[in-house]
């Protein structure tokens, strides 16, 4: 199995000679010769658009395959005015416009909820009238209303069940809206949700193809970033750049009186920024929880505190683990790095593995 299994680098190396050594008080040293990237994921400007572009073509290809693959020739996604669905939507444009295929066949949904802010709101609808794509509107607060009834739910819980009903209603429309057009719902959760589980199982978490699968969420920004300074007109940029800067939310609690967003996504799980940079030292480099701790330490020195990288380390631990089974069963996606969560590809895990040795390695620092 090792054999046929191709690695780009080996995890071990019969190179060297590893030598161990036992040192206390690591975070007390003021100097280190060697220095690591605080956004591994993320190029120089200097190979920005050789890399960028890299990423980005990679996407539509995979896309363009699928629909050739499948013979679709219409696309049904949600679009949110967040990162997420932008990228997404970007994508899409692009791979209709190589396959020759109007873009009226894209099917662009915007599902306004109990949380939906006017500025995301008027952010998505600005985004698909510059894009041309056919634009509908279907509203999900007298279905899940309804639903909460049904299952006899206070609505003015504002619990799991509460958030989760609403992203499972919108699947839902997808999905549905998909068949009735004879075509396929696109996913657009990146790699970082994935890691992290922050996605609703059988709700956002479930498509016929994820789009940002590969793609973690500082390169995302990254990605949307690059398009709107090079690859759009004036009017599409001023749009990309206000939702590059607002908060990232899956808006599924209401706003407050002012009409901003309540529900912050990183003052739940943690800095993505921290996170994407977890999730390269673990799955690329194979770093044990300490090493990755006194790294983090090094890269985001007077950014977060040791206490902060601890707390959010051990948050990824626990979700990276606990939530493999969302994993076990995500869509098919492209790969564009050296880092995939695919079942099917470069990730096996079974979805019982518990994270107690690594979280026990943090402890006994």
């Amino acid at each position: 199995e090792r054999l046929k299994v191709k690695r780009d680098t080996p995890l071990k190396s019969n190179e060297y000679m590893p030598i161990f050594c036992n040192l206390k008080d690591t975070l007390e040293f003021k100097e280190m010769h060697r220095t690591f990237e605080a956004h591994p994921f993320i190029p120089s400007q200097q190979d920005e658009d050789e890399s960028l572009g890299d990423v980005y073509n990679i996407q539509i290809s995979g896309l363009a395959k699928r629909l050739l693959h499948t013979n679709s020739k219409t696309i049904t996604m949600g679009i949110s005015g967040g990162l997420d669905s932008t990228l997404a939507l970007l994508v899409v444009i692009k791979t209709f416009d190589l396959l020759s295929i109007p873009r009226e066949n894209i099917h662009a949904i915007t599902m306004p909820g109990f949380g939906t802010t006017g500025r995301t709101y008027q952010n998505a609808h600005s985004l698909m009238k510059s894009s041309g794509v056919t634009i509908k509107e279907i509203s999900i607060v007298a279905a899940v209303t309804q639903h909460l009834k049904d299952i006899n739910h206070d609505i003015n819980v504002h619990d799991v069940t509460y958030e989760n009903s609403q992203a499972r209603e919108r699947t839902q429309i997808l999905m549905d809206y998909a068949n009735k057009i004879g075509g396929m719902v696109l996913g657009t959760g990146n790699l970082s949700e994935l890691a992290l589980g922050w996605a609703t199982y059988n709700g956002d978490h479930m498509s016929m193809y994820a789009v940002n699968a590969g793609v973690p969420k500082t390169l995302v920004a990254s990605l949307v970033r690059w398009i709107a300074n090079k690859h759009v007109d004036k009017a599409t940029k001023e749009v990309l750049i206000d939702i590059l800067d607002t908060p990232f939310s899956p808006e599924l609690l209401p706003a407050d009186k002012e009409g901003n967003i309540v529900q912050k996504t990183e003052n739940t799980v943690g800095p993505y920024e921290l996170h994407d940079f977890f999730i390269y030292r673990m799955l690329r480099h194979g770093d044990e929880p300490r090493r990755i701790y006194f790294i983090a330490h090094q890269a985001f020195e007077n950014i977060y505190s040791s206490e902060e990288i601890l707390k959010w380390l051990k948050v990824f631990y626990r979700r990276f683990f606990s939530q493999q089974f969302k994993r076990s069963c995500m869509p098919d996606g492209p790969k564009v790095g050296s880092i995939n969560l695919s079942p099917r590809g470069d990730w096996r895990m079974p979805s019982d593995a518990v994270a107690t040795v690594w979280l026990n390695d943090l402890d006994n620092m």
